[in-house]
């Protein structure tokens, strides 16, 4: 999931392991454990955009990673206070940094692509204030000594890890959590990769939380409270996941498409509205469906030729076998306005259930001919406005306010 949502669990795993015996230290390490996984992103600094996108959730989110990177991390983390390094002011700033840059690189990439915004703005200046707080504590005081023994800083390491790779799981888009044994990718389709109503009522707690000394009961309840929430949150998406299973496989069974497999996911931000794609022999079936729709039905269902045939020759290109694998072989293909070939991941479907045209596919790639070699890219598309119009229609649509009815 994104990483403010990584960040609050493993911040409250931290607090549940070493809360009471070194205070909010054990939130910011749980923090920063709950990230360390996602740090594979860097990968696209030192190699192409495909192969960046295969190392995505791959060794740093496996069972193998939660088990043994704790060890060195508990390790260091010792170190660092037992040598009394933690007071020097180089390594304040160095933490803080790393924070800063957490929360500052999604920040600048959203305002790059979309633009500067009321949102952004907001979170900028939100980010000004958590480095003025720093500057006026964090930096000035002098910190208090930690003792606690390497078996604790494992542990503390160790929950706050393991749980990432396994919320990671819930979503679509595919976790390899049994590398370097298996390379398959595991997703349960139950939870979108950013759903507010998760987040926040985890988050708020868990702040209130870290205003209380470490050994004050009500801090113990307020982060329980945050995890149980989390948790009847995430049961409650495991039942919608199979009420929409049912509903797509009836709406299926209705149109008479005889299907060889399928997926339904969440759209994103929420869990009212799911999206749902199956396969035939030459093309795929999507649609969508909310919770609030009066007709228990995926409608109207959309045809999308898969065009296979685009590809031809190419299939043992090093791209084209990475997001066959990426995509788990659920790609459509078509020539855009451009005569460029558009490689479509149907596990994401459209923004609004519709695919009559080119830019309504929310995850696609285009592929190039280089040197005999199809090549994919994202790097040249010109991606559709997000407009207020764009998300009014979506917001209608989860409400269920255009759900067709069964005569339709």
């Amino acid at each position: 999931m994104d990483s403010l949502t990584q960040i609050v669990l493993g911040a409250a795993c931290g607090e549940v392991v070493a809360g009471k015996k070194i205070g909010n230290r054990a939130m910011i390490w749980g923090g920063i454990a709950g990230t360390i996984p996602d740090l594979d992103v860097l990968s696209q600094f030192v190699t192409d955009e495909i192969s960046a996108l295969a190392f995505h959730r791959g060794i740093s989110h496996s069972l193998l990673f939660a088990f043994l990177a704790p060890a060195l991390f508990a390790y260091l983390t010792k170190i660092l206070y037992d040598s009394g390094l933690y007071q020097q002011k180089a390594w304040r700033i160095s933490i803080t940094g790393f924070w800063i840059a957490l929360l500052a690189i999604p920040i600048i990439s959203i305002t790059a692509s979309n633009g500067v915004s009321g949102l952004s703005v907001v979170s900028l200046l939100a980010l000004a204030l958590i480095v003025y707080a720093l500057s006026r504590n964090y930096w000035k005081k002098e910190l208090q000594p930690v003792q606690m023994e390497w078996k604790h800083w494992y542990l503390l390491f160790f929950v706050s890890i393991l749980t990432h790779p396994l919320l990671d799981c819930c979503t679509s888009y595919g976790t390899q959590i049994f590398q370097p044994f298996s390379d398959a990718r595991i997703a349960w389709d139950n939870i979108s990769v950013a759903d507010p109503a998760y987040t926040v009522p985890f988050m708020i707690p868990l702040i209130v939380a870290a205003f209380f000394r470490k050994n004050i009961k009500v801090r113990t309840i307020l982060n329980w409270t945050g995890i149980s929430l989390s948790c009847l949150y995430m049961t409650w998406t495991i039942f919608n996941k199979i009420h929409a299973d049912r509903v797509f496989e009836a709406s299926l069974e209705k149109e008479n498409i005889e299907y060889k497999r399928y997926r339904v996911s969440p759209t994103i931000l929420n869990n009212i509205l799911w999206s749902g794609v199956a396969e035939t022999d030459s093309a795929y079936y999507i649609g969508q469906y909310s919770l609030y729709d009066e007709a228990e039905i995926f409608a109207p269902l959309s045809r999308v030729e898969k065009n296979h045939h685009l590809i031809a020759g190419h299939e043992e290109d090093p791209d084209i076998q990475t997001l066959t694998w990426f995509s788990d072989d659920y790609y459509a293909l078509f020539r855009n306005s451009q005569g460029i070939i558009q490689y479509n991941d149907m596990r994401f479907g459209t923004f609004d259930g519709d695919a009559s045209s080119e830019d309504k596919f929310i995850f696609y790639f285009y592929l190039r001919e280089e040197n005999g070699e199809l090549k994919a890219s994202q790097d040249d598309m010109e991606r559709p406005d997000l407009n207020q119009e764009m998300f009014e229609d979506f917001y209608n649509r989860i409400k269920g306010i255009k759900a067709p009815s069964p005569q339709e």
